[in-house]
């Protein structure tokens, strides 16, 4: 960072109020901006959001205080296509029970029938909801990996062997549902009783997008009764994910607590564009990926 750059890290309870009152730049991740927060902000001048969603930020307050808002397009998208095949292949190979199994000295003892239904990418349908940066990288390695990739809720993909189709007809095709989309009022639990009555037994769902795309109470029926075989989860609806959320019983569910994104890569990505953008800022100019001016 610049030498004229403070950068103050919020890791102290009570102390965000004090550091906001002297704030010109908000760099945001996940903690809600709302008006409250706002209000202690006198001298802000632009939030920062790290990654692209900004739906935890309350952008008609922000548009009233006059404060800018920018965003991060494509800094994370590496990272969390690589956390999304992690959780696939995590799902399909029960690694968190093989990975207990191991820990506990039965390794060896597991029974043959534990693998009847341990699977394979090769030979599946990958169906991608949403089509943006994330999908498009990991469309060819599905591919190489012997998938056949469809997608929908998204234009049609140039330069894509990956085939569109409607969202009722994708969830009935795939045995992989990745969910890619911004949380927004039409989106908001997309996956509910009626979605997952429409998948084929024994597909797995994963989410690295936003935890409101899914209603999770479906979510847990649909695999405590065996509907669908498991989930991989970086996003919950509740955040963080409570030690008594029932998904945390369930030995077919991996879940991991909203860090797709976050890599070094990632980070060392973030802050050049943050850096870029306080200078921007400072010297009057256009912003980099400006949502608000």
């Amino acid at each position: 960072m610049p030498e004229w750059l403070e950068l103050i890290v919020d890791n102290e309870p009570g102390q965000s109020i004090r550091i906001l009152q002297d704030a010109e730049v908000l760099l945001h991740v996940l903690r809600p901006v709302t008006p409250d927060t706002l209000s202690h902000a006198a001298a802000l001048q632009l939030i920062q959001k790290i990654g692209v969603g900004v739906n935890t930020i309350d952008l008609e307050a922000a548009r009233r205080a006059g404060i800018r808002i920018a965003n991060m397009p494509g800094t994370n998208s590496q990272a969390v296509a690589e956390h999304t095949l992690m959780l696939i292949l995590s799902v399909l190979r029960k690694v968190r029970l093989l990975d207990a199994e191991v820990r506990a000295g039965r390794g060896w003892s597991i029974q043959p029938s534990f693998f009847d239904d341990v699977g394979e990418v090769s030979g599946r349908v990958v169906g991608f909801v949403g089509f943006g940066e994330i999908p498009r990288r990991l469309e060819p390695v599905m591919a190489a990996l012997g998938a056949r990739v469809i997608y929908c809720m998204s234009e049609r993909a140039s330069n894509s062997a990956a085939q569109k189709r409607s969202f009722n007809d994708l969830l009935m095709e795939s045995d992989i549902i990745s969910l890619h989309l911004p949380l927004t009022d039409e989106t908001r639990q997309i996956m509910d009783d009626a979605a997952f009555s429409r998948l084929k037994r024994g597909a797995i769902v994963i989410n690295t997008a936003r935890g409101d795309l899914i209603d999770q109470q479906s979510l847990f029926d649909a695999l405590e009764s065996g509907t669908i075989a498991g989930a991989g989860l970086d996003v919950t609806a509740d955040e963080p994910c409570a030690v008594h959320e029932p998904l945390m019983k369930l030995a077919n569910v991996v879940l991991t607590p909203h860090v797709a994104w976050l890599t070094r890569e990632t980070l060392l990505r973030s802050a050049r564009i943050i850096a870029e953008n306080c200078r921007r800022l400072r010297a009057g100019q256009a912003l980099l990926h400006e949502i608000i001016r």
